[in-house]
């Protein structure tokens, strides 16, 4: 699929990755870039960063059917990345997350139909994997309505992509650990055998574009990537700012895992290796009600679920080496 002379809507466009995927759609022949979010003050500041008379923005909330359906008019394609996807206000306000990833992704897929959209890339995360805590299982639900809706329309494509925590992204650890070395704090690790995925925001920016040219129908993407424990990435940090602070272990947070997984065993069934990512197909015909009831799976046993601590492995030395690949200097929102 290309992109010339298409217009792309991205919902929560203010965010990290909607302003990164917006510098990719820029160098293509688009027809014109839609920023959908309810920030004024972050649009004002993107609309100031940028000079390119084929973006506008729109002031809307996915909550609101109404203002997300006039932003949709002409639209060929969506990124969908707006979500509340910070774990403690989720468990706090569970009816905001829901509100949000769960009947703001309905509206969206009811819309998309409605104004026969093309394709519509969802951004979910690791967590939405055997969730424990209500971010996870709004994402879990908002992939389970996509499916649903995969599963009944032709026109419009709706495809999901799925990562763990992107490095340097709000609320990640790594900014926080370069926070405690440069004030010269100890460094805060919950548990030193705790794994964690590595990936770069290009590169999360490079799986949704995978997914928005590749993808079909009910499509999962995950891309392959390295992961390290905990300690690991503090021990990496500490040399990489040649530090000599300490590190303490404060045990595990609520709604926190020990590993991350982006794929699970029930999924790697179904799933394609594509080299530097896997696909997941999507489940058979909604109507076959055998496959829950009466039918078995029998290549389900022995399956093993895609994690962080089953994923190539890196060490001291290599994960510096992956740090050196981005900027360590400045947190995206």
């Amino acid at each position: 699929m290309k992109f010339k002379k298409k217009k792309i809507l991205i919902t929560g466009g203010t965010g990290s990755f909607g302003k990164n995927v917006l510098k990719r759609l820029l160098k293509e022949d688009i027809s014109e870039v839609r920023i959908f979010s309810r920030d004024e003050k972050k649009q004002f500041d993107l609309r100031n960063s940028i000079n390119d008379k084929r973006v506008s923005f729109h002031i809307g909330d996915i909550r609101d059917p109404f203002s997300l359906d006039n932003s949709l008019k002409g639209i060929d394609m969506v990124f969908h990345a707006a979500a509340l996807k910070q774990v403690p206000s989720c468990e706090y306000f569970p009816y905001e997350a829901v509100q949000t990833n769960v009947i703001g992704a309905k509206n969206l897929i009811n819309l998309s139909i409605k104004n026969n959209l093309e394709k519509v890339i969802f951004l979910s995360t690791d967590k939405a994997v055997y969730p424990i805590n209500a971010m996870g299982m709004t994402k879990a639900l908002m992939e389970k309505l996509v499916f649903a809706a995969s599963k009944n329309v032709k026109k419009t494509i709706f495809c999901v992509t799925r990562y763990g925590n992107v490095m340097m992204s709000r609320g990640s650890v790594i900014p926080l650990f370069i926070d405690q070395i440069k004030n010269k704090k100890n460094i805060t690790i919950t548990d030193p055998s705790m794994t964690r995925f590595l990936m770069s925001l290009d590169e999360s920016v490079d799986l949704v574009l995978h997914a928005l040219k590749f993808g079909k129908q009910g499509d999962l993407y995950i891309q392959k990537s390295p992961g390290t424990n905990i300690l690991t990435l503090a021990k990496a940090l500490k040399k990489l700012f040649n530090s000599n602070v300490k590190i303490k272990t404060i045990g595990t947070r609520l709604g926190e895992k020990k590993h991350e997984t982006l794929i699970s065993k029930e999924e790697m069934i179904r799933s394609e290796d594509q080299k530097k990512y896997y696909r997941v197909a999507r489940e058979s015909n909604l109507n076959n009600f055998s496959a829950y009831y009466t039918k078995g799976l029998v290549k389900m046993s022995g399956n093993q679920e895609y994690t962080s601590s089953n994923t190539t492995q890196l060490d001291i030395q290599k994960t510096i080496n992956f740090l050196k690949k981005i900027d360590l200097t400045k947190t995206n929102d």
